[in-house]
C-alpha cells in the first residue's frame, strides 16, 4: 500500500472483534438483543474502546455509541449496528462499527490522514427488538416519541421502561450535524451468497432494495373434510395454493435476476384434519430495487385478486401493511471511492450490486450522502448462529474502506 494511505492493524481488528463477540456469545453465534443488560455491557465496553482511540465517545439518551473525533470537520461518519437477532451472527451489523472503529485509529496514526474527521456510530436496534432503525432514525431527526411511549420487545417490556432501567433515559440523543458530518459509510456483512458464488472479495452497493408486504385473506366456508364432495367445497386453503402459483407466475413475468418475493407464513382454519378450511391466511413480501418494478408488481397483484374473485366461490382479499419502504440509492460519488479502493487493493475481485437487506444506512441517506460495502458471507448464511466470514475478507473488506475513508475524508475537505 502506498505510504500515503492508512494502514490498518489486521490484529487489532480481529482481537476487537472477537471481544465484541464474547458479549452475549451463545456457541457460535451470539445473543445480545437491544437494551438487555448483554447489550448495555457490551455498548459500555465499545464506548471505552472508542475513547482509548481518542474519540470523545458516549452512549445517548436511546442507547447509540457514538464517538465522534476530537479533529475539526468536515467529518466522514462510519457505523452499523451492534444489537443481534435472536439467534444472531457475530458479524451482522459488529464488522461495520468494528470497522469503524479502526479506520479512525489507522487514519490518526497515517502521517497524510491524521486530520481527518472519522467520527464512528454503533446504533441502537437495527434489529426492531423494541423499533426497527430507532438510532439512526433519532439521529437524523425522525421522530421517535412514539416509539418511546409505545414499543415493547416480546416480553412486553416498554421501550421507556429499558432505557430508564439502563439509566440512559434522561440523557441527550446524538443528533446530525450537518454543518460537520457530510457522508456516511457503513461496512457490513453481505447476508447473501452472491458475492461467494461469484468468487468476489468486496461487494460496493449501489441501492437498498424497496419492500412491499400484503396479508391475502382467503374465505371459504368448513366443512367436514369426509363427507364434503371436492365437486362443491369453497376450500380456502386450496384457494390460497393455487394463488401462489399465480403470483409466482405474475411476477416471474416482471422480476429481473435481484427480485426475490416471499410467502413467509401461511396460517388456515381451524387446522385440522378433518375439516375443510373455511379461511386462510397469508404473508407476502416482495423486494426490488427498481420503484418502478415494485409498482407493477404491486398492480399486478391487485389485478389477479380481482380476476380471482370473478372466477372463484372462495373470495380473496388484499390488505396492504404498514411499513412500506421505498429503494434508497447510494451516493454514486462514495460509490466510486470505494470502487477506487476495491480496484486498487483488490483488482477484479469487486462488483457492484443491491442490497436486498434493510440497513441504517436507507434512514441516513436521505439527509447526507451515504454507501455502503459488503464482505462475502460464508455460504451466503446470516441471521442465525453458524454465520461467518473468513478473516482474509474481514481484513481485506476493512483494508478498501480504510482506503475508501481516507479518500471520502480528503474529498470532503476539499469541498469547504
Amino acid at each position: 500500500m502506498h505510504a500515503d494511505f492508512p494502514r490498518i492493524n489486521p490484529a487489532r481488528l480481529l482481537d476487537d472483534l472477537k471481544t465484541l463477540r464474547s458479549f452475549g456469545a451463545t456457541g457460535p453465534g451470539v445473543v445480545r438483543l437491544a437494551l438487555s443488560a448483554t447489550d448495555i455491557e457490551a455498548r459500555r465496553w465499545l464506548a471505552a474502546r472508542m475513547t482509548d482511540a481518542g474519540l470523545d465517545a458516549a452512549i445517548d439518551g436511546v442507547g447509540t455509541v457514538f464517538g465522534r473525533s476530537r479533529k475539526p470537520g468536515p467529518a466522514l461518519v462510519i457505523g452499523s449496528h451492534t444489537d443481534t437477532q435472536p439467534t444472531g451472527g457475530w458479524l451482522d451489523g459488529a464488522l461495520g462499527v468494528i470497522y469503524g472503529l479502526e479506520i479512525a485509529r489507522a487514519l490518526d496514526e497515517c502521517d497524510a490522514t491524521r486530520d481527518f474527521a472519522v467520527d464512528v456510530a454503533s446504533w441502537i436496534d437495527e434489529e426492531g427488538t423494541f423499533s426497527g432503525f430507532l438510532g439512526s432514525r433519532s439521529f437524523v431527526g425522525v421522530a421517535i416519541d412514539a416509539s418511546l411511549r409505545s414499543a415493547r420487545n416480546q416480553e412486553g417490556l416498554l421501550l421507556g421502561d429499558a432505557l430508564a432501567q439502563a439509566g440512559l433515559a434522561n440523557l441527550p440523543r446524538v443528533t446530525l450535524d450537518r454543518t460537520r458530518q457530510r457522508a456516511y459509510l457503513e461496512p457490513h456483512i453481505e447476508q447473501g451468497g452472491r458475492l461467494e458464488a461469484s468468487a468476489k472479495s468486496i461487494g460496493i452497493v449501489t441501492t437498498i432494495v424497496g419492500i412491499r408486504e400484503f396479508q391475502l385473506c382467503f374465505t371459504g366456508q368448513r366443512n367436514h373434510a369426509g363427507t364434503t364432495p371436492m365437486s362443491i367445497r369453497r376450500d380456502a386453503g386450496a384457494a390460497l395454493v393455487a394463488f401462489i402459483a399465480r403470483i409466482d407466475d405474475a411476477f416471474g413475468r416482471l422480476a429481473n435476476a435481484d427480485t426475490v418475493w416471499t410467502v413467509g407464513r401461511i396460517d388456515l382454519d381451524p387446522g385440522s384434519f378433518s375439516v375443510v378450511p373455511g379461511k386462510a391466511l397469508m404473508n407476502l413480501q416482495f423486494r426490488d430495487a427498481n420503484p418502478e418494478r415494485l409498482h407493477a408488481m404491486e398492480s399486478a397483484l391487485v389485478e389477479l385478486v380481482d380476476v380471482w374473485n370473478t372466477q372463484h366461490a372462495v373470495h380473496a382479499e388484499l390488505i396492504a401493511c404498514e411499513g412500506a419502504e421505498e429503494p434508497v440509492a447510494m451516493a454514486p460519488e462514495l460509490q466510486a471511492q470505494l470502487a477506487q479502493a476495491a480496484e486498487a487493493l483488490a483488482p477484479g475481485q469487486w462488483t457492484q450490486m443491491p442490497s436486498g437487506a434493510s440497513h441504517d444506512a436507507q434512514v441516513i441517506a436521505p439527509h447526507i450522502p451515504a454507501c455502503m460495502l459488503f464482505v462475502p458471507s460464508i455460504g451466503g448464511v446470516s441471521h442465525d448462529f453458524i454465520e461467518d466470514t473468513a478473516e482474509a475478507h474481514i481484513v481485506l473488506g476493512c483494508e478498501v474502506a480504510a482506503r475508501a475513508a481516507a479518500g471520502i475524508a480528503q474529498a470532503l475537505r476539499r469541498q469547504v
